[in-house]
Formats: structure tokens, sequence, C-alpha cells
């Protein structure tokens, strides 16, 4: 038994803070890269699925069958997050068939990759309306059914441009800053109703969006300069995180970004040696 000494009616923590077991969780943007990373490391915690993606079908269909293949359940949704309709008929299904939603990991998301001057109009709103517009009303869908049950986790997918800024990249850094910001005040917002928002910021892995620049050797060798762990991420290095996030082990934890960057955002550059 813990010690109560402000007499808070505290709950006994269970004997398996990390264990997800009886939990559902939704995750967006699950067909392929960190998200399906993230709901295959759910399940392999004890969580049953409901996994989305734009069409609903094909690799999120491979990501179905790899989670049953770890005996947990999943249903699959399609989801665009720009379109405000689709937000709410997902969330809708995705409550029907699982019965509720523990936890949410907001996690899609897009990128142009561009010099700041040949950015256009689309190219802003299709990151802006992706990455923080659909973010927040997807956590919205999800906390309005949350709260009458007094229960949630709602992570945010954010990144390392969350605190650090990078050439060609100035609508999805505006879009991961602004996360960050819509993080805090998500908390503060509904944490008096039992649900904890925290952002999961990733440093640099390789996905579908960015494979093309780890095809450069000099790029890379540029990126582990600047990161104290002298590696990018690998798969699995974010598992530990987001179901320390998603579990109870977390229960005091919201308003935060958690950086699993390797260490890059610290701003350090590796010395060259003989000076």
């Amino acid at each position: 038994m813990i010690s109560d000494p402000f007499n808070l009616n505290l709950p006994t923590p269970a004997p398996l803070m990390f264990d997800l077991s009886g939990k559902t969780a939704f995750v967006s943007g699950a067909s392929r890269g960190l998200g399906k990373g993230f709901a295959l490391a759910l399940a392999r915690a004890g969580a049953d699925l409901v996994i989305s993606s734009r069409s609903g079908d094909g690799p999120l269909l491979e990501t179905r069958a790899e989670i049953e293949a770890l005996g947990r359940q999943a249903w699959p949704v399609a989801l665009d997050v720009r379109e405000q309709d689709s937000i709410v008929e997902a969330t809708a299904l995705a409550w029907e068939q699982a019965g509720q939603i523990d936890i949410l990991v907001n996690n899609a998301g897009c990128n142009v990759r561009k010099p700041a001057l040949e950015v256009t109009w689309e190219d802003w709103n299709l990151v802006l309306e992706t990455n923080l517009r659909g973010l927040f009303f997807l956590a919205q869908a999800h906390a309005s059914r949350m709260i009458p049950r007094h229960y949630g986790r709602i992570i945010n997918m954010g990144s390392v441009t969350c605190v650090a800024g990078y050439a060609g990249l100035a609508p999805y850094g505006a879009s991961r800053g602004g996360v960050k910001q819509l993080t805090m005040s998500l908390a503060h917002d509904w944490g008096p109703h039992g649900l904890t928002v925290n952002c999961l910021a990733p440093g640099w892995f390789r996905t579908e969006q960015n494979k093309v620049m780890y095809e450069d050797e000099g790029w890379v060798d540029y990126l582990r300069e600047r990161i104290p762990l002298d590696r990018p991420g690998a798969p699995g290095d974010l598992d530990g995180t987001v179901v320390w996030l998603a579990s109870d082990a977390s229960a005091y934890v919201t308003g935060q970004t958690i950086l699993v960057d390797g260490g890059i955002s610290v701003g350090a550059t590796r010395a060259v040696p003989g000076k």
C-alpha cells in the first residue's frame, strides 16, 4: 500500500504497472512505419487495438494479422484526419466495435520537405491540416467519450522539431511545435476529468517519409555527429516509451513532451579528434 499523507484515496498500484491487459488502444496511421510499431508494442503489452489508415485496407490488414498473431484483437477502420466527418465516423465505429477506447495514439501525419521559399499554400494546408488540426479533432472526439468514464491516455505524436528548427521543414516544424503547445493545453483542460495528455517526440528515425535522406551517406554521417548515442533511431527504440505513456505507470505524468531522440536535442556536436 502506498503512503497517502493527504488522504487523497490514492489507488494501490497494480503489480504490473506496464501491463495493458484489458485495455484497448486506438492508433491512427497504423499501416506502416512508427504507427505500426506503436500498435505492435501495445499489443505485446496486452492491449487490443483499433487501427486506422486512410483506406482501411491493404497494409493495414497486414498490421491486423500481426496483432492477431500476438493473441490480441484488432479492428481496422478507415480514417482521413483531414475530413471532419471521417473523424466522427471512425471514432464512433471504434467505440462500437471495441466497446471502449482507453488509449489514443494520435499518430497520423505527413510532411512536405521543401526550402521555405518553395512552400505553396497547398503544401502548408496539407501538413497543418493533417498534423495539427486533424490531431486535435481526433483527440476531441475520443476525449468526449473518455471523460464520462473518467479515464483516458492520449499520446500525441510530435518530433524533435517540437523543440528544434531544421531547414526545409517549415510547415512540419510549425505543426509539431503546435502539437507540443496543444498537448499542454489539453492536459490542463482534461486533467480534472481523469485524462492524461502527453506528446511523444521521436528524433531521427528512418521511415517511408524520409528514407531517401538515409540513402545519402554524407547526410547520415552529419546526423550521427549530432546524436550523442551515435546512431539514428531504430525499430523498437520507441516501444518502451509508448507503453509507459499508455500504462498506469505514467498516471501522474501529463502535459509533457517526451523526447526519444538519442540526445540530438541537447545541441551537441562531436569533438574533432586532435582538436
